[in-house]
């Protein structure tokens, strides 16, 4: 049986008399007759002067390029948008991020399609990136390796090393009167010192290390700065990296199997990612046909430790970790452990086992990485809660909560604005459940990250004495006593929906609980009253609420 061509999908618009005019089209644009018998890799570059997370991305495109073009290929880069999160939050734009996740899911399976491609690099910075980029990896299933564009290096003033949250939470701080307008300002103008992505363990650096142990990246890629002569070495590598698997005939539906998604969940608990894991992880599985549920984050969570020190709720950021041998120094040890599944392919062509065969276990005695036998927290910090207020399930994040339960007095806000209004205002007290509804990925729409409010709350020194619970997410940067992702969400008749002032509501992490104290006949009689507030908006919004599924089902709008 012939071998067939490297370029066996590329041909389809390269090959024959009958693709004279789609040939002259792409001499148009530097292809050579020798270029018409090589593979064609596509290089999806997510580059934009909106953020700092992407506007390095354009020189790195350019590295992936050359590492495929050096090496046999050919290459062809292409564009697809970003939305920046820590821009637009706290505002209506922030309804528009999630969504971008679909539109450049959408964006590279249009065009990889369209141009035949043979294989694919994609490069990656701001959060909806990278999920955004595997989604359409899944969908395509040609050989395709991911690039995490790389966090931002911590900034710094009066010797405190500062990053984004650091400014969100000095909102809190200056409104209760804890440092000076001086302070204020200074910790603004200090916070971000150049090209990169959130720094602490955000969602960016959480879906990069997933992206990383599900064996779409290179090794250790995940944890090099943005700046820096490794990252650029990453993108070159993986351009030679695609064509091997295109060479090999690997396609991302064996390397992303169930087992591999294990391993990135495993990961995420290690390392105290983002609740944002649970929801992206989901939407990528579904892209793949890969079962996976809130119950798999339920069962992981109850065997993996929470051994990492990084923000939101410690002290140190990726690049102090990528500096003590970075995240597959730590994925070796999660192996040498028994926690990982060794024999899982990568975009290498070798196993996990074998490419971390390379790497040294992250050192004992760091003061970054806990060892297994003395965790920060002997389960994962991601805890899925059910209840007569969850039926589908929630997900809080406890890591570094004393006390990860409250019942209170619920504190009932339509809106994000409507409840930071009032925290700001002083007129949220210790003891309250703030509840933040019609924020769901339909009631939004767009699911909204509450990290103005939560910061707020932990700037005024709330953050373990006040609950929130919400149908929306939380960025990465979150921490404190709050649970999101509630479903079914409030839009579509959740129990969030029946809710009013003073309702008691418990949240309790050790029991896995969120309920309201009310008997299931009260619910349903206030849900049989209740009208859904109207839609207010037109065109993506519109589209994308009558689409999208549910959060425990990774709010994808393809399923």
């Amino acid at each position: 049986m012939a071998t067939p061509p490297l370029n066996a999908r590329s041909r389809r618009i390269t090959a024959g008399d009958s693709r004279a005019p789609n040939r002259a089209m792409l001499r148009a644009v530097g292809f050579s007759d020798e270029d018409f018998d090589k593979p064609i890799v596509g290089v999806a570059s997510t580059w934009s002067e909106i953020t700092p997370c992407n506007a390095h991305i354009d020189v790195l495109a350019r590295r992936a390029k050359l590492g495929v073009e050096s090496n046999g290929g050919k290459a062809q880069i292409f564009g697809t948008i970003t939305v920046s999160d820590g821009i637009s939050m706290g505002t209506e734009g922030m309804k528009y991020s999630l969504v971008s996740r679909e539109v450049i899911a959408d964006s590279i399976e249009v065009v990889s399609n369209a141009q035949a491609f043979d294989g694919l690099v994609a490069v990656g910075g701001c959060d909806k990136n990278m999920p955004g980029c595997m989604i359409a990896i899944g969908r395509l299933d040609i050989p395709s390796v991911f690039v995490y564009g790389g966090t931002i290096l911590p900034g710094a003033h009066q010797e405190r090393k500062l990053d984004i949250v650091s400014v969100f939470e000095s909102v809190g701080q200056v409104c209760a009167g804890k440092i000076s307008k001086e302070v204020f300002h200074a910790i603004e103008a200090h916070a971000c010192p150049g090209a990169g992505s959130c720094g602490g363990m955000y969602t960016a650096n959480t879906m990069s290390t997933a992206i990383e142990a599900l064996g779409m990246s290179l090794p250790n890629s995940a944890s090099h700065p943005a700046v820096g002569a490794a990252k650029g070495d990453d993108c070159e590598a993986a351009g030679r990296a695609v064509l091997a698997l295109i060479e090999r005939g690997i396609t991302p539906r064996r390397i992303m199997t169930p087992r591999a998604f294990e391993n990135a969940i495993t990961v995420v608990m290690a390392l105290g990612g983002s609740t944002n894991a649970v929801l992206h992880l989901i939407a990528m599985a579904k892209a793949l046909e890969v079962p996976l549920s809130l119950d798999d984050f339920d069962r992981l969570s109850k065997r993996v430790p929470h051994l990492a020190d990084l923000k939101p709720s410690g002290q140190y950021v990726m690049a102090d970790l990528s500096e003590i041998g970075g995240t597959a120094a730590v994925m070796r040890m999660l192996l040498d452990e028994g926690l990982l599944h060794g024999d899982c392919l990568t975009v290498t062509g070798k196993t996990l086992a074998e490419n971390l065969a390379d790497f040294e276990p992250i050192a004992k005695g760091n003061p970054i990485i806990r060892r297994p036998a003395d965790p920060l927290r002997a389960s994962g910090p991601l805890v899925i809660l059910k209840g007569n207020l969850a039926p589908e399930g929630a997900v809080a994040k406890v890591s570094g909560l004393e006390h990860p339960s409250i019942t209170g007095p619920a504190r009932i806000f339509d809106s994000e604005e409507d409840c930071l209004a009032a925290i700001l205002a002083k007129r949220i007290k210790a003891g309250d459940v703030v509840v933040i509804r019609y924020e769901g990925p339909r009631g939004g729409p767009g699911m909204r990250e509450m990290l103005a409010p939560t910061a707020a709350l932990v700037g005024e020194g709330l953050g373990e004495s006040v609950g929130l619970i919400t149908d929306g997410r939380f960025s990465g940067g979150t921490h404190g006593l709050v649970v999101g992702h509630v479903c079914p969400e409030a839009q579509v008749g959740g129990p969030l929906a029946a809710l009013r002032e003073g309702d008691i509501i418990t949240i309790d992490a050790d029991r896995q609980e969120l309920s309201v104290k009310l008997p299931d006949e009260e619910i349903a009689q206030r849900l049989a009253a209740w009208t859904p507030p109207p839609m207010r908006y037109r065109g993506v919004l519109r589209k994308y609420a009558r689409q999208v599924v549910s959060a425990s089902e990774g709010a994808v709008t393809d399923y």
